[in-house]
């Protein structure tokens, strides 16, 4: 009886999730879902902290961000069957406190109602399939191009998060001093995980993570947790109040703001969903299969972060860990989102994962990701300009976005140039002028 139980609850999972199709297995698409979570588990901290800094209540902001992670998380692996995380995405929230709250004097109950605003926008342009349609015309080249650029992207993220470059007044970056033992803990990690990696070993990020946190935990260099398991802080402070305060936005100023929102999102999650498509070999003629449904479940976890009172969800870079260690389908989605709800118990528990635990997977799968720009047409000056501005900028302006910005606003001028105007398409064109204002908006309208 209990074989045969058994046997309708993986009918249930091969039909929902197609594995076998996927050439994959329950326990490789936990174990991935397992890796996404534990190196993505920091925003859990990081949101509460960037956004309590605009007055918002801490406790409130930890449970709206796991709450958040397990609508997105969920909704993307059940309706778009892919192995990717969504969760409250940095950036936005440093642009929330610091830029709107503090920079501008606007309260945050009614930056707020600009986040509920945009997410609405959002989702009305999402079910028109407009998303869709924008993503399908990008051409081949850029896609690769994004997706190499945000390998270099979480790669210095990982190098930066470890010790192994820190800031320089001189040279914007200089190298990490090999004194600290924080530093030496994430080349420890580096050096044990790429090892693994060499050897094939499978699920090599995940046990080269486990090292990591074990001889953080033995050092002495990560703290042990003071308790195990915790309350869930309540969400009264901040659910529903953006809607409360909808009518507070009058200004042209709240409007711009809005807009902003609206723009980032739109291609901070088209962006990363591409770069980890093509890092699962998951397109096909060029084109993301199920792409209609993968921004569908993440419009949907913007409103629903938008009421419970956190700034905009994004699909998440470090599914690309999950994914390297072999996650294929929604169920990886499924068990992050899983654990996003568990974590809300065992808080304290993650904060033994920390930067430097994090760091040597997202170094090594920034290398996996870069692997994509040996499919870019580097001959042909008018596209290898445009893909190389996407891959650079995404480091060096620490923002996916302008990455994408400078590789699109390239990228018709270049193929004008070439004589070959003609290939591309008028949503290139369009999305042109789109970028333009973008820049315009966030780096000439706060100074004029």
């Amino acid at each position: 009886m209990e074989s045969l139980n058994d046997e309708k609850n993986l009918s249930f999972i091969e039909r929902l999730f197609h594995l076998n199709q996927a050439g994959t297995t329950i326990k490789r698409e936990f174990l991935a879902g397992l890796t996404t979570f534990v190196s993505m588990a920091y925003i859990l901290f990081v949101n509460p902290q960037v956004l309590g800094a605009s007055g918002m209540d801490k406790g409130a902001l930890f449970t709206a961000t796991a709450l958040t992670g397990v609508i997105g998380s969920v909704l993307m692996g059940i309706l778009a069957n892919y192995p990717i995380a969504i969760a409250p995405g940095l950036g936005d929230n440093a642009f929330f406190s610091y830029s709107v709250v503090i920079a501008m004097g606007i309260p945050w109950q009614t930056a707020m109602a600009g986040v509920f605003v945009a997410s609405i926008i959002f989702l009305v342009i999402s079910l028109l399939k407009l998303r869709e349609l924008v993503i399908n015309s990008i051409p081949q080249d850029l896609k690769l191009a994004v997706s190499a650029g945000l390998g270099l992207f979480i790669a210095f993220v990982g190098l930066q998060g470890g010790g192994l470059i820190e800031a320089s007044k001189s040279s914007l970056v200089e190298i990490g001093s090999f004194t600290n033992p924080t530093t030496l803990l994430t080349i420890a990690g580096l050096i044990v995980t790429a090892g693994l990696m060499c050897r094939k070993v499978p699920g090599a990020i995940f046990i080269g993570m486990v090292f990591t946190t074990i001889a953080g935990l033995a050092t002495k260099l990560i703290p042990l947790p003071s308790h195990i398991v915790s309350g869930i802080p309540s969400l009264k402070p901040t659910f529903g109040v953006g809607i409360a305060h909808v009518g507070d936005i009058k200004q042209p100023q709240l409007w711009a703001v809005v807009i902003i929102f609206l723009l980032v999102a739109f291609f901070d999650t088209a962006g990363t969903l591409i770069g980890l498509a093509e890092q699962a070999h998951l397109m096909e003629n060029g084109k993301m299969p199920r792409i209609g449904r993968a921004l569908m479940a993440d419009s949907i976890s913007m409103v629903g972060g938008a009421i419970m009172g956190t700034t905009p969800p994004t699909a998440y870079v470090e599914s690309s860990a999950g994914i390297a260690v072999g996650g294929r389908t929604g169920l990886t989605s499924v068990v992050v989102g899983g654990l996003f709800a568990i974590s809300m118990f065992f808080s304290p528990l993650l904060t033994v994962v920390t930067s430097n635990v994090t760091a040597p997977v997202l170094i090594i799968v920034g290398a996996l990701m870069a692997q994509s720009m040996k499919g870019i047409h580097w001959e042909k000056f008018e596209i290898a300009l445009p893909a190389f501005l996407t891959v650079l900028a995404m480091p060096l302006t620490y923002n996916i976005t302008y990455g994408i910005a400078f590789g699109f606003l390239a990228y018709p001028l270049t193929m004008i140039a070439a004589g070959r105007r003609k290939e591309v398409n008028g949503i290139m064109y369009g999305l042109f002028f789109v970028f333009a204002l973008l820049l315009y908006i966030i780096n000439v309208l706060p100074h004029s």
